[in-house]
């Protein structure tokens, strides 16, 4: 017959072996969670630095355009004034030069982020009004690419 002492010392034996192994398989689990949750991060700061990035440069070539676009414009303003036609459209083409000059300045000297700000504050000013032509203007565009 076997030994109870010996059985019982040969199970004590392999209990603490498997808790050894179970504690060393959680130790792995951790250090691969951990990595997995560090490569995690470092993947997602790279999107946004690329998104930040990308954002950026969208920005930039916002305001390249509108200061192109707005320096088109003061100078069409400033040939109107300079050669105007004759007679009445003389008279229009006078009095559209002076604002044509100064939007095109304006659009020239700030960025995007000056005009949303100066949009806001003009909402801010005119809070109805501005419901109105956002509704407005909503329903131009919509009827414009409706399908009928």
């Amino acid at each position: 017959m076997a030994n109870p002492s010996r059985i019982s010392g040969n199970f004590g034996e392999a209990a603490s072996a498997v808790t050894q192994k179970a504690q060393d398989l959680g130790q792995k689990a951790q250090e691969t969670a951990s990595n997995v949750a560090s490569k995690a991060k470092d993947a997602a700061a790279n999107v946004a630095d690329k998104a930040r990035d990308y954002a950026s440069t969208a920005g930039e070539k916002t305001d390249d355009a509108l200061n192109a676009a707005g320096g088109r414009m003061a100078s069409w303003g400033e040939s109107l004034r300079q050669n105007p036609p004759s007679g009445v459209l003389g008279t229009a083409a006078t009095a559209v030069a002076t604002p044509l000059e100064a939007g095109g300045r304006y659009l020239q000297e700030h960025g995007l982020n000056d005009m949303m700000d100066d949009l806001g504050s003009v909402v801010r000013r005119y809070p109805l009004q501005s419901i109105f032509i956002g509704l407005g203007v909503g329903c131009l565009i919509g009827l414009a690419f409706s399908r009928r």
